[in-house]
């Protein structure tokens, strides 16, 4: 029998064509509604449910108006316990290098050397400040991605930074950006201007190959909120609207598919991680167009579905239709089938 909170019994708070809701920082408090009150069909929901455990789901929640409308937990895990974000985290990134920008600590189309020091590459140097944070928040630094250990030796130069898209580790030279620009430890950075504002609970784990955040699924749905809403959490403006909206739009011409490491659904072709061939159509076909994903190894997801005024957050040990991309994989079109069924 499929449950739709955590603790079993809903509540119903306000109705689902309320205003947009945002839970209190300083309490487990969360608004609910019922499957029902937003028309879904409640045998699809199950065969959802289902497929959800077979495909080694540890947690499942969906927000419409920032209401929960779904809350699961899978195989042992809880409300409380943390999961690795993998690739997910990278928009997280993103969120921060934005906040320290609009404070006006860093430019994305300055150098990322007028932030590193000259020669964090092993790049020439020429090569090396063509790079600016635009191209690490947009996979097209140019730099080798043969290894995605980040160390100075395995940066070297593969192309003109802007001239290629390749889905790199690399990426984690921008939290240097931010701590350098702001003067502070990036945690510490990353606790006070993200994590306190929307009641995130959460750590990084900082590694030469990964740099990856962990969170309850809460923390996750709570940042899928924020996305939801363009940078904003109730009243605060968190994240520059103008740069949230650059973030979750087509980034480049290089795949059409791709923001500031948020992926976009509804365009026309799209790149995949460790691959240079350009994919016909959509990245997920069964989801809605407008939708845009945070998207990590063994299918962690973040799905923003603004038509919907929707949030769906999965955590997971993989899928058996995933595949080594830490990105879209046979999962997503799979679980959107059957999510449509329960919606429509």
């Amino acid at each position: 029998m499929l449950n739709c909170t955590s603790d079993d019994s809903p509540v119903e708070s306000e109705t689902p064509d309320a205003a947009n809701y945002f839970p209190p920082l300083d309490s487990e408090e969360w608004a609910t509604v019922s499957p029902a009150s937003v028309n879904w069909d409640i045998d699809k929901l199950q065969v959802l449910e289902d497929f959800l455990i077979e495909e080694n789901t540890k947690s499942f929640m969906v927000l419409v108006q920032g209401r929960i409308v779904v809350e699961r937990y899978f195989n042992g895990h809880n409300a409380t316990e943390t999961w690795p974000w993998n690739s997910a985290g990278k928009t997280l990134v993103t969120a921060i290098t934005g906040i320290a920008q609009q404070k006006g600590m860093l430019d994305i189309d300055q150098r990322a050397s007028d932030y590193l020091g000259t020669q964090w590459t092993s790049m020439p140097l020429e090569k090396e400040d063509g790079i600016t944070p635009y191209h690490l928040l947009t996979m097209t630094s140019g730099i080798n991605d043969e290894s995605n250990w980040v160390t100075k030796a395995n940066l070297t130069y593969l192309a003109d930074a802007g001239d290629r898209w390749s889905y790199h580790n690399v990426f984690q030279k921008l939290i240097d950006v931010v701590q350098a620009s702001s003067r502070e430890d990036f945690r510490s950075y990353f606790r006070q201007q993200l994590e306190d504002t929307m009641g995130m609970d959460g750590f990084w784990n900082f590694g030469p190959i990964f740099t990856i955040y962990h969170s309850d699924t809460r923390s996750m749905a709570r940042f899928g909120l924020l996305a939801l809403h363009m940078g904003k959490w109730g009243e605060e403006q968190v994240v520059d609207t103008s740069f949230f909206n650059e973030s979750v739009t087509a980034s480049q011409d290089l795949n059409a598919s791709y923001g500031y490491m948020w992926w976009l659904n509804g365009k026309s072709s799209y790149r995949v991680p460790g691959s240079q061939n350009v994919f016909q159509g959509p990245l997920v076909p069964n989801a809605p167009d407008d939708m845009y994903a945070a998207m990590g190894f063994n299918e962690q997801r973040i799905y923003v579905i603004p038509s919907r005024d929707m949030v769906i957050v999965r955590m997971g040990e993989g899928s058996n239709l995933g595949n080594s991309n830490f990105a879209v994989s046979g999962f997503d079109n799979a679980f959107w089938e059957r999510m449509a069924a329960v919606m429509d």
